[in-house]
């Protein structure tokens, strides 16, 4: 599935995959899915350039083995991070895989077929090169059972969860999530997970607000008045954590873009020494930023606020190897079943379409695998 320009994309032949390095595996992927974060190069809102295969929740089969691979046989099923790590690095030993300093040299973080992340293909496609392949792949048991549910894995189910742990959701405590896509869900799913006592979720898309409120949240349309308000009169004062699962490409009610809407929204909505976890991409370039500043990543936040009201904010993408395999073994126990997002299962060769219609949040399409 190769990004051919905004709002372009083709599923074409390409060259194999090839192991490089003795410590790679080859995967034939099972199922992959489209993300988010994918949609703003498919919009041409990053540096893109035409030629990307796009692709970093993925799951599969490993077909070929490095001679340096230790850890895994050919036929093992597995589940890859979207963060490319070496293992070995300081941030890696760390448990801060997100921000691995030699996949992506000049860059902390590397990534399966995205812009600015390193030279790695993605894995909408029949098969994935994996480097460091002990540390990148996480096993899974054999067969075809909970395929969806392992496959969010990948991505948004620990971002989802990395979003509690950077706002610090304890049991008890009340959350707003700011955004109701696949990644907001799996914040308030997770919230739900670690007892929350009440969580919201604030969007506009009715698709998206009746899985909310299925999954036990609140739902808050945003365009049925102040969501701030709205949340700080249902808890009488504001929340104790706020979640940005939005991220540059926000917009107020009458459709217009503010990129820092979310994040002013939140300061209004967490109570005085509250915290935030902010997931919701934030870039440095943005070619379709709506004013000089955001097209350089520099967005008006509300900091005399958030410094009055003695907020606490953690920012970045997660760090998945640091909750995959206990958001595994939940799975497995019956405990989490993330998969419930999942609402399009389409073949590799229907990418394209599927893009379209998750790109104009068509109802039906909260989340999207593919199936090569």
């Amino acid at each position: 599935m190769v990004y051919k320009g905004p709002n372009e994309v083709q599923v074409e032949e390409v060259e194999d995959p090839k192991l490089e390095a003795p410590t790679d595996v080859i995967v034939r992927v099972t199922t992959t899915a489209i993300c988010g974060s994918d949609l703003h190069m498919y919009e041409g809102r990053t540096a893109a350039e035409p030629g990307i295969v796009f692709g970093h929740e993925n799951m599969g089969v490993i077909e070929e083995v490095g001679p340096g691979v230790t850890g895994l046989r050919k036929g093992d099923r597995v589940v890859m991070p979207f963060n490319i790590a070496c293992g070995f690095c300081r941030n890696c030993l760390a448990g801060k895989t997100g921000f691995c300093l030699t996949v992506n040299p000049g860059f902390a973080g590397g990534a399966y077929g995205y812009v600015g992340m390193g030279p790695y293909k993605g894995g909408q496609a029949e098969y994935l090169r994996v480097p460091f392949a002990d540390f990148n792949c996480l096993k899974l048991p054999p067969g075809e059972e909970h395929e969806d549910d392992f496959a969010m894995l990948a991505d948004i189910f620990p971002t989802g969860y990395h979003a509690t742990e950077l706002a610090g959701v304890s049991p008890g405590d009340t959350v707003a999530v700011y955004g109701g896509g696949p990644v907001g869900l799996m914040a308030a799913y997770s919230s739900i997970l670690r007892g929350a006592s009440r969580v919201f979720v604030v969007d506009k898309v009715p698709d998206r607000l009746r899985v909310a409120q299925e999954i036990g949240a609140t739902p808050i349309d945003f365009t049925k008045g102040s969501a701030p308000e709205q949340i700080v009169d249902l808890t009488d004062g504001g929340v104790d954590r706020g979640i940005d699962a939005v991220g540059y490409q926000a917009t107020v009610p009458e459709g217009e873009e503010q990129p820092a809407a979310v994040l002013n929204d939140l300061i209004e909505t967490v109570r005085p020494t509250g915290s935030l976890g902010v997931v919701g991409l934030y870039v440095p370039k943005d070619p379709g930023g709506p004013t000089e500043e955001a097209r350089s990543g520099k967005l008006l936040i509300n900091i005399g606020k958030l410094f009055e009201k003695g907020l606490r904010m953690g920012t970045g993408q997660s760090n998945v190897k640091a909750y995959n395999r206990q958001l595994r073994d939940l799975i497995i126990a019956g405990r989490a079943e993330p998969s419930f997002v999942v609402s399009q299962r389409r073949p590799l060769d229907e990418a394209p379409d599927a893009y379209a219609r998750f790109d104009r949040r068509e109802p039906g399409y909260t989340k999207v695998v593919l199936k090569p």
